[in-house]
């Protein structure tokens, strides 16, 4: 099987990593705008070789969308409009839009929308790491609406690579994903802003951080040519979300100021339930 990779960065470039080493395609074709990335991603191995989107689509059997998900719906588009029997499917973190604009498209059945669980705060094909998806999940998104030919061959895929597959709608995805992942990019951004607000000596930042801090923060590394699209694309999930999270903020501004021991006790212990499902 030969796969054309569309966007050789982070993702697609882990994703053809993946692809080698489980022996699922012959010849890797990468579609990317940026020179840099296509040098890259040659002098990697992640690539057997780099061609135009046309070029790439007319020889292969799997076409990957791992683009930025503000391009991928008139991506989609274009990309279906060329296939004759190739399958198409995309790796993008939002799908309700995408889902929305391929619908009446007369080669939607070609199509597979998914949502591999993973991503680091780094960017760009030097990114890309080997082993990346194993033991992620992987969202399967409208999957009745995509041949079950088309559907079989990514599931195939998804489980040689060692991902577990759930299936789910396109607006459920998103209101998850908005849950799960959305909603700890921002948290980390505006804490990153607080410290660095509030903290102008940049070698204490350095030198006092610990572990939690790190961690926490971590994301505030991410690409915003990332990152601005997918909150965008999911602005009402993320919406909610974050009021949520402002009010329970506002929870343990308003413990703290009246010393409210046993209230912030009882909200870390509930907190703490989370261990029962992340151990």
């Amino acid at each position: 099987m030969k796969a054309a990779i569309v966007g050789i960065g982070l993702i697609g470039g882990s994703f053809a990593l993946a692809l080698k080493k489980y022996g699922i395609c012959d010849e890797i074709i990468g579609v990317d705008k940026s020179e840099h990335n296509r040098n890259t991603a040659l002098e990697r191995g992640l690539v057997d070789r780099v061609a135009p989107l046309e070029e790439a689509i007319a020889g292969a059997d799997l076409v990957v969308l791992a683009t930025p998900v503000d391009t991928i719906p008139l991506l989609a588009l274009k990309v279906l409009n060329k296939v004759t029997n190739q399958v198409v499917m995309d790796m993008g973190s939002t799908k309700a839009e995408l889902c929305e604009v391929i619908r009446l498209h007369p080669s939607r059945g070609q199509f597979v929308a998914t949502h591999p669980m993973w991503g680091t705060e780094y960017s760009g094909p030097e990114a890309a790491v080997k082993d990346a998806f194993t033991g992620r999940t992987v969202v399967i998104c409208d999957h009745e609406q995509s041949n079950p030919e088309a559907l079989r061959l990514v599931e195939d895929i998804y489980k040689k690579i060692g991902m577990p597959i759930k299936y789910m709608t396109s607006e459920e995805q998103d209101l998850h994903a908005a849950y799960v992942s959305h909603i700890s990019h921002i948290t980390s951004f505006a804490l990153a802003l607080t410290v660095l607000e509030k903290e102008r000596e940049e070698e204490h930042i350095f030198d006092l951080a610990a572990a939690g801090f790190e961690s926490t923060v971590r994301l505030a590394k991410s690409s915003p040519r990332t990152w601005v699209p997918i909150l965008l694309q999911n602005k009402y999930n993320v919406l909610d979300v974050l009021r949520e999270h402002i009010h329970q903020l506002q929870i343990f501004r308003r413990m703290l100021e009246k010393d409210d021991t046993k209230g912030l006790i009882a909200a870390m212990e509930k907190a703490n339930t989370i261990k029962r499902i992340l151990k």
